[in-house]
């Protein structure tokens, strides 16, 4: 694969992609599972399918369309959110299904054949353009400069959200703030993964990176070094077995967390199985 680099270029843009996607997802991972926002997450990433069939529609770039819609459903479902109540697993659920059900829509009212969506369902990392590298490597500059720009507010609001009220943080600007950072983060792995699976990949790499270690500054530095081996590694495996990237990329991605967490489950087992046999020795003693 390392030579055919030198002589593709749609395999650079792939490796472009995969490095672009693996920083801004293991970043926003990480806040995502530490403000338990996995679902809601999923429920923004499905609501742009209706995006990228109205861009289909109309002619216009379809991961624009995905990435208003994204940003659409974040305001909605945050307001919502902010009410509180059993009402935001509902909203999750409806714009889950309205933007599925619009891209449907919207597809079939388009005269002729109608597209193949598969890449944007389930990801393409190979057919990544220089075009899509360009909106990749704005949204993901821009991500990492508000998360780091802001790290310590960031940091008192994802541990104590009561805590940063009182020091005077806008903690309400802070969660819109960031479901607009989750609905770009999307827009970015749309082309990796796919609308479908984005949220194992947002998922996962920070998982398992929790796994390793409780410190919030190394949880990002190890989700995105895995997010990134992760993507390198899916990249190589469907290139030379010419099966799905995206799928590839998951199944590696889950695959390794499921490991990390029998590990750590056995030493923690053998840890408690330990202390036991010492207490037992102790009581005897006694």
């Amino acid at each position: 694969m390392f030579s055919a680099l030198l002589e593709y270029q749609f395999l650079r843009n792939a490796l472009l992609a995969a490095l672009l996607s693996g920083v801004v997802c293991g970043v926003m991972g990480v806040v995502i599972i530490e403000r338990k926002l996995v679902m809601m997450s999923g429920g923004i990433a499905h609501t742009a399918y209706g995006g990228v069939g109205l861009g289909y529609l109309l002619g216009f770039e379809p991961i624009l369309g995905a990435f208003a819609f994204s940003i659409a459903a974040a305001f909605g479902i945050g307001a919502i959110k902010r009410k509180g109540g059993a009402g935001q697993d509902v909203a999750i659920g409806l714009f889950w299904a309205m933007g599925m059900a619009l891209g449907i829509f919207f597809i079939a009212l388009m005269p002729g054949y109608p597209p193949n969506l598969s890449s944007y369902l389930f990801g393409s990392i190979l057919s990544v353009s220089a075009a899509d590298l360009w909106l990749m490597a704005g949204l993901t500059t821009f991500v990492l400069a508000v998360i780091f720009s802001l790290y310590h507010y960031w940091k008192a609001y994802l541990f104590d959200e009561e805590f940063a009220k009182i020091l005077g943080i806008p903690t309400t600007f802070l969660e819109y703030l960031l479901l607009v950072l989750v609905a770009m983060s999307v827009a970015v792995l749309i082309r990796v993964v796919g609308i479908i699976l984005v949220i194992a990949l947002l998922t996962a790499p920070a998982a398992s990176a929790a796994l390793l270690t409780k410190k919030f500054k190394f949880r990002l530095f190890f989700s995105v070094s895995l997010c990134v081996f992760f993507n390198v590694a899916g990249l190589w495996v469907s290139y030379t077995a010419n099966i799905a990237s995206g799928a590839t990329i998951v199944v590696i991605s889950v695959l390794c967390y499921g490991i990390l967490y029998i590990k750590k489950a056995a030493a923690a087992h053998k840890r408690r199985k330990m202390l036991h046999k010492g207490g037992t020795r102790d009581e005897r003693a006694f």
